[in-house]
């Protein structure tokens, strides 16, 4: 069973979503908002200078839910929204992201 998000409960809305950190959240008002998400790099300080997770791509994902404290990101982005911009291996990545 899956679990509910913040924003819609039990409510579907489709693979390219994503969960917004407190610098996002204001008190729900982030639900629903839509960002282009764009990988621009490595977070990874000990990998190696040639390695490039990001795949040239962007995506636009909706925030369903919060991204608890403690969240290490701004947006944690979906299984499906990370590999469309972004090697799964890489496990975090560096992002441009912009309100559309």
């Amino acid at each position: 069973m899956r679990a509910a998000s913040a924003c819609y409960g039990y409510q579907r809305n489709g693979v390219m979503i994503a969960a917004a950190s407190s610098v996002l959240w204001n008190n729900k008002a982030a639900c629903g908002r839509r960002y282009r998400i764009r990988c621009i790099g490595a977070v990874n300080h000990g990998a190696s200078q040639d390695y490039q997770p990001c795949k040239g791509q962007s995506v636009v994902v909706k925030i369903v839910d919060y991204c608890p404290r403690g969240c290490a990101s701004t947006i944690d982005l979906s299984k499906e929204a990370f590999s469309t911009i972004a090697n799964t291996a890489a496990g975090k990545i560096r992002i441009e992201y912009t309100q559309v």
